[in-house]
């Protein structure tokens, strides 16, 4: 039996399928974080931008589990701090520093200057932070989803 098909990608999505989503991403991520180069920071921005997709959408699981309509969840375009709060709203318990660089990510368009702006790519948070905000959303969430 095929699935309803969506008015916008994404309105039948469940969970578990965005859980999915954003572990490939994770992974892609992981494997292109060694083609940064030390002192270049637009060489990073193919890592930044997977790896912020991927806590996007691993935020994005979490509301969907949490019964939040996909249209809300939408509706939050990039924006990792209102994101990461409803997320925190409905249970999902981050650390203060985690959910710290969220916001400061979101307040610094972080995933705007990540795909368009190269001449602020040094503005940019620090890639062990992101790879640290990427790891605990990623493992919080997975528990979150597999154990219901």
């Amino acid at each position: 039996m095929s699935k309803k098909r969506a008015a916008y990608p994404g309105d039948v999505a469940t969970a578990s399928e965005l859980l999915r989503l954003a572990e490939e991403y994770r992974q892609a991520a992981l494997v292109i974080a060694g083609q940064g180069r030390r002192g270049d920071p637009i060489s990073r921005a193919p890592y930044r931008l997977a790896a912020i997709h991927a806590v996007e959408l691993y935020l994005s699981a979490h509301l969907l589990h949490s019964g939040s309509h996909p249209t809300l969840v939408r509706g939050l375009h990039h924006d990792l701090a209102a994101r990461a709060n409803l997320a925190i709203e409905n249970g999902l318990v981050l650390r203060k520093r985690t959910a710290a660089h969220l916001k400061a990510m979101a307040s610094s368009r972080e995933y705007l200057v990540t795909r368009y702006g190269p001449e602020l790519a040094s503005t940019l948070s620090q890639v062990n932070r992101l790879a640290a905000t990427l790891d605990e959303v990623a493992a919080k969430v997975r528990v979150t989803i597999q154990s219901a």
